[in-house]
């Protein structure tokens, strides 16, 4: 598969989102990098960018929350190019009853090569790295030839036209 440089400047879009049990440790980890988090554009899910905002006393352009729909926002600015990084404290021990979303989200961060950090040391990994301050060109999969294959879907039976 073909790749090209996705533009990335010095100012991220980070996309914020905890599971409910997980919502402290993801505060707590945003009041240590709120020094940091405020050189960038923060997106965050309901109630985890409420928090965030009142909080920290930071701008965060809030989505729904998960369940009603945010996990899939966040998805399309990741397809639309919108978000360089997420930071996802999600719940391993909790059932959600929005699972199929996280997954989609989790998988559609894959398929467009953003970084996930799913817990602190990841994350503390993610908004330490140099790679924060510089012009990094993130490498995106190019998926024109997937978009032109050909298909094998056949139509079902013509219907007469009337006379």
């Amino acid at each position: 598969m073909k790749t090209k440089a996705a533009a990335n400047k010095t100012v991220r879009r980070i996309a914020l989102v905890a599971h409910d049990n997980k919502k402290a440790d993801l505060l707590e980890w945003a009041q240590y990098n709120r020094g940091t988090l405020a050189q960038h554009h923060l997106y965050a899910t309901g109630t985890t960018g409420r928090m965030i905002s009142e909080e920290l006393v930071l701008p965060v352009e809030r989505l729904q929350s998960g369940p009603l729909g945010g996990d899939q926002q966040v998805g399309a600015l990741i397809v639309e190019g919108k978000v360089d990084f997420v930071i996802f404290f999600w719940d391993p021990l909790a059932p959600q009853p929005h699972d199929p979303d996280v997954k989609a989200l989790l998988r559609l961060a894959v398929v467009w090569n953003v970084p996930v950090a799913c817990n602190r040391a990841t994350a503390d990994f993610l908004i330490s790295s140099p790679l924060m301050h510089t012009a990094y060109e993130r490498t995106v999969p190019d998926y024109a030839a997937h978009l032109q294959r050909p298909t094998n879907f056949k139509s079902g039976p013509k219907v007469a036209e009337p006379a």
